[in-house]
């Protein structure tokens, strides 16, 4: 099975839980996952299949909307609820101080990782310092709020939707809050609504996925790897343009059959000559030349 399913990851399962999982249920060995999510970590989780797994780290994921709950007056280790206290406060704020203190982050800001994060520093991973009491010196990231929306006030709890750019930690946004408002704050819930272009509205529990696919209806939630390309126009290939594909190969304008003007840079699906979706091309204008980017040839003849 090649493709994506978009799974509803629940609580308690790590993003490799899932996959694990998904092996299971559907007897197939090559699956991996995008975009980690923490174990405490609700919402979607697009899992890849076949030889859509080469595309784990290469869709964009640009496009992030969580929504999310923090704990006023509580400071953790981990910035979530679920670590170690550090420090608790009184809290002593208004909802129009923390309405005020939320929105102000909207926009771009640099943002400190979490030490107990997989960002790696040194080629080791933030949390294995962590883990070993070391606190590691970490560079500040430029992330970007598109959106912030308040969903609720029920002090110390206070709800919000929020749109960001890839590599946002929403703990730490919820612990940069707590600090502005002079009482700390803790994450104490996270839903991923979106991701890149999934949208959690198109995913399901794992329990949903395995009843689908025991009753074969698994061809109704499977995302077809070229589906995942909408807006990268379509070349076809010539006769002449078969065997170079077929190798993964350059391929010449003169192996593509196209009246599209091609840009330099710009990426493309190439179809061979049934109109199978074989692989990504770029075009270099320098080159004169369609170079691969990915292949998907399957069961191509050469």
């Amino acid at each position: 099975m090649n493709g994506v399913i978009l799974v509803n990851k629940e609580r308690d399962f790590t993003s490799f839980d899932v996959v694990a999982v998904m092996r299971g249920i559907l007897k197939q060995k090559k699956i991996g996952h995008g975009g980690t999510l923490d174990p405490q970590a609700e919402g979607v989780l697009p899992v890849f299949l076949g030889d859509a797994t080469k595309l784990c780290d290469f869709l964009p994921y640009d496009d992030k909307c969580y929504e999310a709950e923090m704990t006023l007056g509580l400071t953790t280790e981990t910035e979530d609820i679920w670590g170690e206290p550090v420090r608790t406060k009184a809290v002593n704020v208004s909802e129009d101080a923390v309405r005020e203190a939320v929105l102000s982050f909207t926009g771009a800001y640099d943002q400190v990782p979490p030490m107990y994060s997989a960002k790696k520093v040194n080629g080791k991973k933030l949390y294995e310092y962590a883990r070993q009491g070391i606190v590691v010196e970490r560079k500040a990231e430029h992330v970007f709020i598109e959106k912030l929306e308040i969903l609720s006030i029920n002090l110390p709890k206070v709800a919000f939707r929020v749109y960001c750019s890839k590599g946002t930690y929403i703990r730490t946004l919820c612990s940069d809050i707590g600090e502005k408002l002079g009482c700390g704050a803790c994450m104490s819930a996270l839903k991923r609504i979106k991701h890149g272009n999934f949208e959690l509205s198109e995913a399901h529990t794992l329990k949903e996925i395995e009843e689908l696919v025991h009753t074969d209806k698994t061809a109704e939630i499977l995302i077809c790897i070229e589906d995942l390309f909408p807006d990268l126009p379509k070349l076809s290939v010539t006769e002449t343009g078969m065997k170079p594909l077929s190798n993964g190969n350059k391929l010449a304008l003169a192996d593509l059959e196209t009246d599209v003007e091609t840009e330099d840079g710009k990426m493309y699906r190439i179809l061979d000559m049934s109109g199978i979706f074989r692989a990504i091309y770029v075009y270099s204008r320098e080159e004169g030349l369609m170079k691969p980017v990915k292949m998907f040839l399957g069961d191509i003849k050469k």
